[in-house]
């Protein structure tokens, strides 16, 4: 059988099944082959072509030494200007191997081990195993019941936030934004505000925006990203950035580390060897995503509001009681299944009665039981025999 893509203008609807299920990625092999996976965050998608280009061209050429200079940066400084008219200094940006580990050296430049990073769950499974790796300590500050930050002067962020400087101690936030697993985008009043909260208790803000490109494009008619860097109060935090997710590179990732104005010196003290693990491959691959994969994106953001209505009414007709807020930041769906009456973990009887494999929803923290979430970044045949196997498993 051949894996040679069909020509498409959409990158999530031309590769068929076959082909994808000849992928070796943990996507396609972390479950037996009749299984039907819609969960890990990867896309089901044919690269943008100038990746392909650019990543050849580098192995053709031996261009697979150590990452040197600021070309990534660059990039994503043009981009973040034209697409959300976001003005990143290059001078301000360190390359990091990934996203994680660009949150792992902020937290060690602005905390000691035993400090506390609050998070708000439902929130990315990482943010729980990756900062009591760096011997740091999570607290809960929970989303509310529609899906916001709980910014109130006696909300959940605010007692976190007292309760993480209790005693002095340094504190960071630790925020996803947009807001994985449900795909919000924090507006830019919602971030001012919490800059203002956080710099009045004290605790520093360091923002993974890992999913920034797929919030849609200006015209859209939907609230469109807005880095924490860019609102006011937003010059001491540091944001991670890359285009991995958005153009389907976790394999060939690289991120950058960008720091607010008034947080330059924090950068500076990053220890150098945290560029040790950099991926020169991967770097030319996110900038190659960047100057030349605009178009593709722009195709594969088109498919995914189709996508999103497909399983709206996807739903509506064959699982009613499952409840789906769309939003549109993120290529996931974040799906309330607590009136299936399948308990905190629904994934596992999706998996077992239906063979379709979701990301549960327990994994998330708290506000997580009985919900999953949902790979959008397919295409619309297999949204519909994934949603066709879970109204067999109820």
């Amino acid at each position: 059988m051949t894996t040679t893509p069909r020509t498409s203008s959409d990158p999530l609807n031309t590769l068929t099944l076959d082909q994808l299920r000849s992928r070796t990625s943990v996507k396609w092999r972390e479950y037996a082959p009749d299984v039907l996976p819609v969960w890990v965050a990867e896309m089901d998608v044919v690269l943008a072509p100038g990746i392909v280009e650019a990543v050849s061209r580098a192995l053709r050429d031996g261009d697979t030494g150590y990452d040197h200079g600021s070309r990534y940066a660059e990039a994503w400084a043009s981009y973040a200007a034209d697409r959300w008219g976001w003005d990143v200094d290059p001078a301000r940006a360190m390359t990091v191997a990934d996203v994680m580990n660009g949150i792992v050296c902020a937290l060690g430049v602005l905390t000691e081990p035993g400090d506390v990073v609050v998070v708000s769950p439902p929130v990315y499974p990482p943010f729980y195993q990756f900062v009591p790796g760096a011997m740091r300590r999570t607290l809960d500050a929970p989303l509310t019941p529609d899906g916001r930050l709980d910014l109130a002067d006696d909300g959940a962020l605010a007692r976190a936030f007292a309760e993480a400087r209790s005693g002095g101690r340094a504190a960071v936030y630790l925020l996803a934004n947009p807001h994985n697993p449900t795909g919000t985008a924090h507006t830019p009043d919602e971030l001012e505000r919490l800059c203002a909260l956080a710099d009045r208790h004290g605790v520093r803000i360091v923002s993974d925006e890992i999913h920034a490109p797929l919030s849609g494009r200006p015209g859209d008619g939907v609230p469109g990203f807005t880095s924490v860097l860019a609102v006011p109060g937003g010059e001491r935090a540091l944001a991670l950035v890359s285009p991995s997710k958005a153009w389907n590179l976790a394999g060939l990732r690289a991120a950058l580390l960008v720091a607010g104005k008034d947080a330059a010196a924090d950068l500076a003290r990053v220890p150098e060897h945290a560029l040790d693990a950099v991926n020169h491959v991967g770097v030319i691959a996110q900038v190659a995503a960047l100057e030349t994969g605009r178009e593709w994106l722009d195709e594969v953001l088109t498919s995914l509001d189709a996508n999103r209505a497909l399983l709206a009414d996807l739903l509506a007709e064959r699982l009613p009681r499952v409840r789906y807020r769309r939003e549109h930041a993120t290529y996931l769906a974040w799906l309330d299944c607590r009136d299936l009456g399948l308990g905190d973990d629904p994934a596992s009887t999706f998996l077992e009665r239906g063979r379709v494999a979701v990301n549960p929803g327990p994994s998330f923290g708290a506000g997580g039981a009985g919900h999953v979430r949902f790979n959008l970044g397919t295409s619309r045949a297999i949204i519909t025999e994934a949603v066709d196997r879970m109204a067999s498993a109820v």
